[in-house]
């Protein structure tokens, strides 16, 4: 196959953001792990806990992350293809990093991403509800991370990769959302807390998210920037998909928009909120969109895309394709037709369709797969001339 051109994908995107899509984008979400869990790819043999503790280690492997992307996975999707004029580098927690601020123990198991063994019990959350969290940049976890930081950010200064230099951003976090991490926390005993006191369950959410927030702030503000609202907000809450749509609405989605509001100026009639759910948690969608206003759904799997698009109608983003274990461990001709599929069930009626990987690319895909589904992008992913 023969990929676009960068002046043919910029104008596919282009064309999607002005509303007047020529075709389908697709895009791959993709992070540093692809290098570390593939031999191939890391022959050095690096490991997470030394990707996340060896500041070179860090680099190298960021650097190299970055050139994959542009040189070889950029044949198989619209992204450009450049390499950047600079690496960008950055503290990696993965997903493992509300959970460790909290006390969770990261564990980082050969062949897998690092993760977080539970670490409290339901007769902990007690306590846990007295805890001080109002001076986050003392937390054990933090002090660690902002002295890697710095760590990192001396041994950029003398660290060139394929002729480049790189330089460190600033360590800042995000959340991947109250009830995800609750569960991270208590393991299946925070769904039988909910059971038993579901407005002890409440409070514990409530608490954690109020600390997530004082920590994000003062991480920005210890970086020598101004903390302020956005005027766009992005969120996630994996877990979610283990509750019903009744204790959805009644327990967690006021905590969601608590936190819409608390980091953005959106409110649900403004059109600017956007959310990552991936499992099994479409049947929320919905109310999602009706009642906190969200207009950008970035899914995994299972996905029913054609369903998904009239439920949540014509003017909705819609993000999501193939399950990633077709894209792993598939054949050409099942990841094409997967994608074909995804395109014909109407997921692409008003153009606000993006195709990807359900969720997020794993290593060592088989770059032929990669590129059945860009092959099957060009030709079903097409928008009718006006």
């Amino acid at each position: 196959m023969t990929a676009p051109s960068a002046e043919a994908k910029r104008v596919v995107w282009d064309s999607y953001h002005k509303r007047q899509p020529v075709r389908v984008p697709l895009r791959w979400n993709v992070n540093p792990r692809i290098i570390i869990l593939d031999p191939k790819l890391n022959p050095e043999g690096y490991s997470f806990q030394q990707y996340l503790n060896e500041p070179l280690v860090t680099l190298t492997v960021q650097s190299r992350f970055q050139e994959y992307v542009a040189t070889v996975l950029s044949r198989t999707c619209d992204h450009p293809g450049d390499l950047p004029e600079k690496w960008h580098f950055y503290v990696d927690s993965q997903n493992a990093a509300d959970g460790a601020y909290f006390g969770a123990p990261v564990e980082c198991a050969p062949g897998n991403c690092p993760s977080n063994l539970p670490c409290m019990k339901e007769d902990d959350v007690d306590d846990f509800l007295r805890r001080d969290f109002s001076r986050p940049l003392e937390n054990p976890w933090i002090r660690d991370r902002l002295a890697f930081h710095s760590e990192l950010t001396n041994a950029a200064k003398d660290f060139t990769y394929a002729g480049r230099k790189g330089q460190v951003v600033p360590f800042h976090l995000g959340f991947d959302g109250p009830l995800t991490i609750g569960a991270v926390l208590l393991g299946a005993d925070m769904f039988l807390l909910f059971g038993a006191e579901p407005e002890k369950a409440v409070r514990f959410l409530r608490k954690m998210t109020d600390a997530v927030l004082v920590r994000n702030r003062a991480l920005v503000e210890n970086s020598g920037e101004t903390w302020k609202k956005s005027d766009s907000a992005w969120f996630a809450d994996d877990s979610i998909q283990l509750i019903s749509n009744a204790m959805y609405e009644e327990h967690i989605l006021p905590l969601h928009e608590y936190w819409y509001s608390s980091v953005s100026d959106t409110t649900p009639a403004s059109g600017r909120r956007s959310i990552h759910l991936c499992g099994d948690a479409t049947r929320h969608f919905p109310m999602i969109h009706e009642r906190l206003g969200v207009v950008s759904f970035d899914t995994g799997f299972p996905v029913d895309h054609g369903w998904l698009r009239r439920a949540l109608g014509p003017e909705v983003e819609i993000s999501g394709g193939p399950h990633v274990g077709v894209l792993q461990n598939g054949t050409p001709d099942q990841c094409a037709d997967a994608a074909r599929k995804i395109l014909q069930s109407g997921v692409m009626v008003g153009g606000r369709f993006i195709l990807q990987e359900g969720n997020n690319l794993p290593p060592a895909c088989p770059m032929e797969n990669l590129s059945a589904v860009y092959e099957a992008c060009l030709e079903h992913g097409r928008y009718p001339h006006p």
